[in-house]
């Protein structure tokens, strides 16, 4: 039986018996759900039913859900089982039936669809817990009992092993797990299953939501019990395909043998090759929904396992270039289940062919430096941090390699240190914030949720249906409320709220969400509100309008960079206001300046076309069929709010903001700035209407004082600053000529490895002059020389790099050593092997940098 027919088999069998088929939720959790980075089980998308958050679309569903884990990655290779990426198929019933249907589901499918024998199947539940005061599931028992299991193939397992609990509070409960037992060839007469052996292979989990523990150690029964059960296709392959490993079933064949046929070894590590398939399997799927290789949170996990391939892939062998022939490999494997994988297949080879040639060099020079300091016999967390932090080496391959040369590494603890360091001097932003604040302020003031209205009117009539104080703000829910509550990089609306007879008046200062309900945050200027008091809300007309200007205005410039730039190009985050947009947006490069007019210019053609702007509710596949955006993290329904541009030929996006009705009324759109807002993902900031209009004004006013102080019209400013400069830059250049002793500096070169190395800090006005002292010293050091001078200017760092041909073919390479200096100091560069320069934004980190320029030319000569 394949994979896909094992898939297919279970829906279909569930399907048949009243459950709802729902498609895989994306890795990336929707946005409401901040506390897993990507989705690691089945029920993780339902959560919001299992809470009581939403309504099921059915009480009865089942799926195949996309999961990524990463607590196994150090085992993926060593067993013939973990992975980091698979597919878990899962039945659910919320409020429906429990303990005994859903033992009589899984028992009738194990028999009759996967075709096990009875007596190969033993079953765990859970053996009770003294401390939570709960005994034996007797309900489970006699439940497996009813369906022909006896008692002596039911095993008593603890806590730690059955029962089940998304966190120390929330809903919970026993569990119980099916085993297949695969006979004394796998094990002893002795073996249970839930011991560590591999006689017996745990293929499905049946989780029981019966409990909520609040607070730790206190549970009360649930007023619905539900069940989240859980299979791992992957697992039930290696039974059904009757292979020893995982990696031996139909999804991982192709991608071994590929492993196989481009390593350079006869005999490649199984290990590497196991590593390699799962991680390229793990990269695809994460690419395919959203996310791109960066140093933080779900970005920085997709660039480990990428890391972590690429350096498996050259551990047998394999020449550079080949993970794209593996993401190529899993797109022809899994695309026919997953179509989202063919049809992103442009973004996804994109992503990995450049971070495979970005770390490449890094992964080169590190393990260059890492065989120095390993040869040494020990490995210091010291010098661990500074390969992570200085040259981009994750600290998961310095471990594995150091494991691999038999070099102990105990630094784990002063390297968190250390990183924890880091990361105060670098004021890190604040952590993932504790999920469920605003629904619990808005469903404890009423369950019943309010009725938006803002779509069609900014003035509502309405009832107060409830008011709490808490943490020193007022929030009131209302019967219909006008005001946008804050969401999808949208913020709220501000506006009053006023009493029908005129008693009281409260401005609105913001709005929380819920799901599809809302609470308003408001600060009392008269009177008091009372609930079930009749009030008119109205809705600050002059900033909403500016902030669907602002929303509209996204979706334009979301379009024209994906136009200009390329498909791969993907909303990574937004802010919408009245007083700009703010646009995050998945490119690897900084926008050049035709690349940044052209996209500007787009943008206002489209507005100068008064194209309408139209709000179409619609299902979800037509939407898609129709080639409609659709944003990563975002979790949409079966019916969903489509925003279409003009014909919908350039723009379609699913969003729940408010625009305006026709693109004119944008007005102007001008970008403030364009930059980086991590790794791969660049920040817009840009204005439209009367702000943009004020700023050009700004710069008309600017431009013209600039004119009178230069005496010349302002169409000549440029030039005349050019003059100035140039005259600037010449008596600078004599000055530096009568500072800098070159012979003295050339003198400082010191011989390492048959070369002379100079790395020096020096005083320059600019680039330039820095240039032209680099030049001059070369001449004065004499033999193959690689010198690096660096100077801090106004705040910036200034980097040159020079080195000598022969030394280059020895491997010091001057754009390469210059680029890692750079990154030190905050900034980025390159060049030629022989002559190059970069920047960076930290004067105080120069000497750190010309350190690090000493160090990667020292590792080159070793």
């Amino acid at each position: 039986m394949t994979s896909d027919e094992i898939r297919e088999m279970f829906l279909e069998f569930f399907e048949a018996r009243d459950h709802l088929r729902l498609p895989s939720a994306p890795l990336v959790p929707a946005t409401f759900d901040p506390s897993v980075l990507l989705t690691t089980a089945g029920m993780h998308p339902l959560k919001p039913y299992f809470q009581g958050l939403e309504q099921p679309p059915h009480n009865r569903l089942t799926s195949c859900q996309k999961c990524f884990r990463t607590t196994d990655i150090e085992n993926v290779g060593n067993t013939t089982r973990h992975l980091t990426f698979f597919e878990m198929l899962g039945n659910f019933s919320i409020g429906d039936y429990f303990k005994q249907g859903a033992v009589e589901l899984a028992w009738e499918l194990s028999l009759e669809g996967f075709g096990f024998d009875p007596e190969a199947i033993w079953i765990t539940v859970f053996a009770g817990d003294e401390e939570l005061g709960l005994g034996p599931d007797e309900e489970a028992i006699a439940a497996w009992e009813s369906v022909g299991v006896p008692r002596s193939r039911i095993v008593l397992l603890p806590r730690e092993e059955n029962f089940w609990q998304s966190g120390p509070t929330g809903p919970c409960g026993p569990c119980s797990e099916l085993y297949l037992d695969r006979g004394l060839a796998f094990g002893r007469e002795d073996d249970l299953p839930g011991g560590d052996n591999e006689r017996f292979l745990e293929y499905w989990n049946l989780v029981f939501m019966q409990l909520n523990q609040d607070p730790e150690g206190t549970l009360t029964p649930l007023p619905s019990k539900n069940i989240d059960t859980g299979l791992g296709l992957n697992r039930m392959a290696l039974i059904q395909q009757g292979v020893p490993t995982i990696f031996e079933t139909d999804q991982f064949v192709p991608l071994m043998r590929l492993g196989r046929e481009l390593a350079s070894t006869t005999e490649p590590d199984e290990r590497a090759l196991r590593i390699l398939a799962d991680h390229s399997r793990a990269m695809t799927f994460l690419i395919g929904d959203g996310v791109v290789p960066s140093n933080e949170d779900r970005g920085y996990i997709l660039r480990r396992v990428m890391r972590r391939a690429i350096q498996q892939g050259h551990r047998i062998g394999i020449e550079h270039g080949f993970l794209p022939q593996f993401a190529e490999q899993v797109i022809e494997t899994m695309g026919p289940a997953y179509p989202e994988l063919v049809s992103r297949r442009g973004t996804i080879l994109k992503w990995v062919t450049a971070e495979e040639e970005g770390f490449g060099r890094t992964l080169e020079q590190g393990t260059r430096l890492l065989d120095n300091l390993l040869a040494r016999g020990e490995l210091p967390a010291a010098d661990a941090f500074k390969l992570h932090d200085t040259y981009g080496f994750p600290i998961e391959l310095t471990r594995e390699i150091a494991a691999e040369r038999g070099v102990p590494f105990a630094g784990d603890a002063e390297f968190v240190r250390l990183m924890d360091a880091q990361r105060v001097r670098s004021a890190a932003g604040p952590g993932r914030g504790r999920p469920g604040g605003a629904t619990e302020v808005v469903r404890e003031i009423s369950p019943e949720p309010t009725e938006f209205t803002g779509y069609q009117s900014l003035e509502q009539h309405t009832t107060v249906a409830g008011l709490l104080e808490r943490d020193g703000r007022t929030f009131v829910k209302l019967a219909e409320s006008p005001f946008y509550a804050e969401g999808g990089g949208q913020i709220s609306d501000v506006g009053t709220i006023a009493c029908e007879d005129g008693d009281c008046l409260v401005h609105v200062v913001g709005a929380v969400r819920a799901g599809d309900d809302q609470a308003i945050v408001v600060e009392p200027e008269s009177g008091t509100l009372q609930p079930g008091e009749r009030v008119v809300a109205r809705v600050d007309p002059i900033a909403r309008h500016a902030t669907e200007a602002n929303h509209t205005a996204t979706h334009l410039l979301h379009a024209a960079l994906r136009e200009r730039l390329g498909e791969h190009v993907h909303q990574a985050g937004s802010y919408v206001g009245p007083d700009k947009l703010r646009f995050d947006f998945s490119h690897t490069a900084r926008l050049s300046a035709e690349d940044r007019a052209a996209v500007e210019d787009r943008v206002n053609e489209w507005i100068l076309r008064n194209d309408p702007v139209r709000p179409i509710t619609t299902t979800l596949d037509e939407a898609q069929r129709l080639g409609a955006m659709a944003l990563f993290g975002e979790k949409y329904g079966d019916v969903v709010r489509m925003v279409e541009v003009g014909d919908g030929s350039y723009s379609r996006e699913l969003c729940g903001g408010t625009h305006v009705r026709s693109t004119a009324e944008i007005g102007v759109f001008k970008i403030l700035s364009e930059g980086s807002s991590a790794s791969n993902v660049r920040r817009i900031e840009a204005v439209t209407g009367p702000e943009a209009v004020r700023l050009l004004r700004f710069h008309d006013q600017v431009l013209g004082e600039a004119g009178d102080a230069l005496r010349v019209p302002p169409e000549r400013v440029v030039e005349a600053i050019g003059t100035l400069r140039d005259r600037a830059r010449q008596a600078g250049k004599a000055q530096t000529n009568r500072t800098v002793d070159v012979a003295a500096l050339a003198g400082r070169a010191v011989d390492l490895a048959g070369a002379r190395v100079l790395t020096e800090v020096v005083e320059a006005p600019d680039a330039k002059s820095l240039m032209d002292i680099a030049d001059r010293v070369k001449g004065q050091v004499p033999g193959d020389a690689a010198i690096v001078l660096g100077t801090a200017v106004d705040g910036r760092v200034h980097l040159v790099a020079s080195v000598a041909p022969a030394l280059v073919e020895r491997g010091v390479k001057a754009g390469a050593i210059v680029k890692i200096a750079a990154e030190v100091a905050g900034g980025g560069g390159g060049g030629r092997d022989t002559m190059a320069q970069a920047g960076g934004r930290d004067p105080q980190k120069l000497p750190e940098a010309i350190a690090a320029a000493r160090t990667a030319i020292e590792a080159a000569l070793s």
